[in-house]
């Protein structure tokens, strides 16, 4: 979210504090919806996952652990399914936990601009590097859904504003990093994994977008590549 009109003639690129992966199905409240008995696509999968007893039927406390998941990230309906939005959630937390501390081991993040915030669409993961010195990070974000894709190329941060509100949805944007029109770093209040994704901005959480606001500073590259899940 961002509308920089009072900023000058600045792009619309808009950002959300909605929620990697699409396919949120509704917004039924945690309270209201009931724990299903049937076993899901994914389900052992899901299983495997989250500790349980591997053997591809539902019992109650499986769909107690997995439900639990579901209200935790904010994916709709939370009733317990192991079907392909837990299971995609789980899946690429998976494998953002198997990059470890080496994101930029393909090279696809530049390591001749000197200090940069990389960001892997793909895998929906930032870090900052100093040439090949991994400086902080990766962390999870959060990117456009789609249809508000985080657009990708070298950037330059070219606007910080610790307070900022979206003066489209009148939605605070603490620690904002603009970078792309409308686009920026910034933290929200929910989950990395929470579905859809957000309207274009990169959002992370209060720890990750702070400790980015004291690294970067105005000028600073942003190189974003890759291709968010379900875009």
């Amino acid at each position: 979210m961002g509308d920089l009109r009072r900023r000058g003639a600045v792009a619309l690129g808009v950002t959300a504090l909605v929620a990697p992966l699409t396919l949120a199905i509704g917004a039924t409240p945690a309270q209201a919806a009931s724990c299903t008995t049937s076993a899901g696509p994914y389900q052992k999968k899901v299983e495997k996952f989250l500790g349980r007893p591997v053997d591809g039927k539902q019992s109650a406390a499986d769909c107690k652990a997995i439900r639990a998941f579901q209200t935790k990230h904010g994916i709709r309906p939370n009733i317990g399914y192991a079907g392909p939005v837990t299971w995609g959630v789980m899946n690429l937390m998976n494998k953002q936990k198997a990059v470890g501390k080496n994101p930029n081991k393909a090279g696809k993040c530049p390591t001749n601009k000197g200090r940069i915030a990389c960001v892997d669409l793909t895998l929906q993961l930032s870090w900052i590097q100093d040439g090949k010195k991994l400086v902080y990070g990766p962390v999870p974000v959060r990117t456009g859904r789609n249809g508000y894709e985080t657009r990708t190329g070298l950037k330059k941060v070219y606007w910080r504003n610790k307070n900022h509100v979206s003066t489209i949805y009148d939605v605070p944007m603490p620690y904002s990093q603009f970078f792309d029109g409308g686009q920026a770093f910034h933290s929200v209040g929910v989950s990395m994994w929470n579905p859809p994704g957000s309207h274009g901005c990169v959002n992370m959480t209060g720890t990750a977008a702070k400790k980015y606001w004291s690294l970067l500073k105005k000028g600073d590259d942003v190189y974003v590549y890759g291709r968010k899940p379900g875009t």
